[in-house]
């Protein structure tokens, strides 16, 4: 299982592992992650665990969370990365191992430019499925981005309107699949559970009223 190792100064303090669907942190002794410091919020972020991926949620903390340095507010967690949250460090590790503790966090990816369909996508790793474009598109057909075609070559790729609807598409080893993350998501017109499904060609998600079709090429 997944694991969060939080540390400050470069002294670990506590591990704890994600085996629950959502784990929160924040000062308040109630939280499952308890950071008792006046720099973290009473609840001041989310970690969900949707089926084999996590993603990170900050809320709206005052002083803010931190993934490898990027201010974030919804944020799919990568082996290795950290999390910060005042001067804590937080390392989320798919693979125990205590020396991957003294590595530095990975360079920073620039962020999606204005307008983007993604709301927050994963770095660019090789895959068996290959890392040319048009392995796999998301097609919005209604909506404001209505005409626009995203090809799914990252790892993970968010899409929809924060507060609205907003799910993931993730890209595994024998194809994609699509979760919820916040608000209604709708596959072929049927309400999207909280667990993973393994999208087809031709697939329509809906969110928030906008239209996108999952197409394999």
């Amino acid at each position: 299982m997944p694991k969060m190792i939080v540390s400050i100064d470069g002294v670990v303090i506590k591990e704890v592992t994600l085996s629950k669907d959502r784990t929160t942190l924040g000062r308040r002794p109630y939280n499952d992650i308890v950071i008792d410091n006046l720099a973290i919020s009473g609840e001041h972020a989310v970690l969900h665990l949707i089926g084999e991926d996590v993603y990170l949620e900050d809320l709206n903390s005052t002083n803010g969370t931190y993934v490898n340095g990027r201010p974030v507010k919804k944020q799919a967690l990568e082996h290795n990365d950290v999390v910060e949250v005042g001067k804590y460090k937080i390392r989320y590790l798919l693979r125990s191992n205590p020396q991957e503790l003294a590595k530095a966090p990975r360079a920073v990816q620039p962020p999606n430019p204005p307008g983007a369909v993604p709301l927050t996508s994963a770095p660019t790793v090789q895959s068996p499925l290959g890392s040319a474009p048009g392995v796999a598109l998301i097609r919005v057909l209604s909506g404001s981005g209505a005409g626009r075609e995203l090809s799914l070559h990252k790892v993970v790729t968010t899409i929809g309107k924060p507060g609205v609807a907003v799910a993931a598409v993730t890209r595994r080893l024998n194809g994609y699949v699509v979760a919820p993350i916040d608000g209604g998501t709708e596959l072929n017109g049927e309400p999207l559970g909280k667990d993973a499904v393994v999208l087809q060609d031709g697939d329509v998600l809906e969110l928030g009223g906008a239209r996108m079709q999952f197409v394999l090429s």
